[in-house]
């Protein structure tokens, strides 16, 4: 996404002397692809301190079993207004998970939001529908 800096442009390490730091030459990268999960995601090392992690660190779907699709798709059809019961029906999901989904997504409001309408073509009172919905989630107990 525009605007954003992605996993494979600085080490989070916060151990790490390169830590945050974007890569500005990328003729001489600081880290390098040291292959894929199982699941498909890039997996990269810091040459600095020779630490490893995905491309799906700090995001939504880090350790996520889920596809990432399946995951922007249930939380767009939230936004439209299905329930999660529905959902759970619909989909297959636990309630637990389509809650923790959305507890992660709060998080990283900013970057959902902008998939969501671009890629779902959902409007913004609907965003704002979605993050209400979640407000309301996390004052019940789980």
């Amino acid at each position: 996404m525009e605007g954003f800096a992605h996993s494979n442009e600085f080490c989070p390490n916060e151990a790490c002397l390169d830590y945050g730091k974007l890569q500005k030459d990328q003729s001489k990268p600081n880290l390098k692809k040291i292959g894929k999960t199982r699941a498909g995601v890039q997996r990269y090392q810091c040459k600095t301190c020779k630490g490893t992690f995905t491309e799906t660190r700090g995001t939504i779907f880090y350790r996520k079993r889920t596809p990432v699709h399946q995951i922007l798709e249930t939380l767009a059809l939230l936004a439209e207004g299905n329930r999660i019961s529905s959902l759970t029906r619909a989909k297959g999901f636990k309630e637990d998970t389509i809650l923790e989904w959305l507890r992660e997504a709060a998080a990283h409001a900013e970057q959902v939001e902008a998939v969501l309408m671009r890629d779902f073509k959902i409007k913004r009172g609907q965003i704002d529908a979605l993050w209400a919905y979640v407000g309301r989630k996390k004052t019940q107990p789980g």
